[in-house]
C-alpha cells in the first residue's frame, strides 16, 4: 500500500526525478511570475533555465509543451517569440503556492468521518480496473483492501463524479460511495494501513538531510544571489510534491516522532531568506533579453496568517 501521487495540477506535468525541464520552468513561473500581463521573450526563459544547467534547445522544448499544455500562450505573431501566463495559470499558481506554503501550518480540523469507495469490476475488465483505481489515486484516496479505498473528509461529491463516468456503462460493474468511521481508528486495523507512513517520514527525512547543509550557509550569510535563485528553486521543487502525497491524517494517526514539522521549519526558511536575492538573480539573467523585467519579477512568501502572497515588484 502506498501513498498516492497524483498530477501536479491541471495541465501541468507529472513531478519527475531531476531537472526536468518543464516541472522546473512551472516552478519558475509560479514562484516569480503573478500576472498574465507581462510579456516574457523567449530568450529571457532560455536563459533563466541556463542558470539550472538546462540547454537552449530543451528550454524551448518546454516553452512549447507548457503551451500545449495551456499554463503559457504566445502573445503576437512577432519573431523571436514572447509569452505570457494564461489568466487560469496565474489563478492556479496563486492557488498552488498558498497550497504548497500553507500545508502543515496547522492541523487539520478532525471530525472522524472518512469516505469510503468500493467496487467490483468482472473478472475481464483489467483495464477499467486501472481507470477505477487511477481515478481513485488522483482523487486522493488510498486502498485499504483490493477494492475498497478511503479518504478522510466528508466530500464525497468528486469521486462520486468520477465513478459514474468510468463505470456507469461497464457491464457488471458496481460501485458504492459511503461516509464511514472507524470503531478503532488508530488500532493496527485501523485507517493509517492503508498508507506507507513509513516511506512518508524516509522523504521528510531525506529532504531534512539533502537541506540541512544550506540552512546554515544561509544562516551563516553565505549564499549569494546567483546561489540563492539555484538554491531557493530546489527547495520548492523537492517541497512542492509533500501536499500532494501526504494525506495530512490528524496526528493520532501518525507515528512520533513524525518530522514533517521540521521539514516545513527548514524550508520556510530557506524559501523566506533567500527570496529576495532569488529574484535579483532572476531579473539579473532576464534583463538583458527582457528590458522591463524588474517590473514583472516577484517572490511569493509566506505571510503571518501562514498564507502565500507576491513580495516586491509592480506586475
Amino acid at each position: 500500500m502506498s501513498v498516492h501521487v497524483p498530477p501536479d495540477d491541471v495541465g501541468a506535468p507529472r513531478a519527475q526525478v531531476g531537472p526536468n525541464p518543464q516541472h522546473l520552468l512551472t516552478t519558475l513561473l509560479g514562484e516569480y511570475l503573478d500576472s498574465s500581463d507581462a510579456g516574457l521573450p523567449s530568450m529571457a526563459v532560455v536563459a533563466m533555465l541556463g542558470e539550472f544547467g538546462i540547454s537552449e534547445s530543451s528550454a524551448r522544448a518546454a516553452l512549447s509543451r507548457l503551451t500545449k499544455r495551456g499554463l503559457i500562450a504566445v502573445r503576437g505573431s512577432g519573431r523571436p517569440p514572447v509569452y505570457h501566463l494564461t489568466p487560469q495559470a496565474v489563478a492556479r499558481h496563486r492557488s498552488r503556492m498558498d497550497h504548497f506554503l500553507s500545508f502543515g501550518a496547522r492541523p487539520p480540523r478532525w471530525t472522524g468521518d472518512w469516505v469510503t469507495v468500493s467496487f467490483s469490476v468482472p473478472q475481464s475488465g483489467q483495464a477499467t480496473r486501472h481507470a477505477v483505481r487511477k481515478a481513485l489515486g488522483s482523487l486522493g484516496f488510498a486502498r485499504l483492501y483490493d477494492s475498497v479505498w478511503i479518504r478522510p473528509g466528508s466530500d464525497s461529491g468528486p469521486v462520486t463524479r468520477a465513478l459514474c463516468d468510468v463505470l456507469d456503462d461497464v457491464d457488471g460493474g458496481r460501485w458504492s460511495v459511503m461516509h464511514t468511521r472507524f470503531d478503532e481508528e488508530a488500532g493496527p486495523h485501523g485507517p493509517a494501513a492503508a498508507y506507507d507512513l513509513a516511506g512518508l517520514a524516509s522523504a521528510y527525512e531525506a529532504f531534512i538531510a539533502q537541506y540541512s547543509d544550506l540552512r546554515v550557509a544561509v544562516r551563516d550569510g553565505e549564499i549569494d544571489a546567483t546561489r540563492a535563485l539555484v538554491a531557493r528553486t530546489s527547495v520548492m521543487d523537492s517541497w512542492r510534491k509533500f501536499p500532494d502525497i501526504d494525506p495530512n491524517l490528524p496526528e493520532h494517526l501518525l507515528p512520533a516522532p513524525w518530522p514533517r514539522q521540521a521539514a516545513r521549519d527548514l524550508m520556510l526558511e530557506i524559501h523566506s531568506a533567500l527570496g529576495s536575492l532569488a529574484e535579483a538573480r532572476l531579473i539579473q539573467v532576464a534583463t538583458p533579453y527582457w528590458p522591463d523585467a524588474a517590473s514583472w519579477i516577484t517572490h511569493f512568501q509566506v505571510s503571518e496568517n501562514s498564507v502565500s502572497a507576491p513580495a516586491g515588484g509592480d506586475g
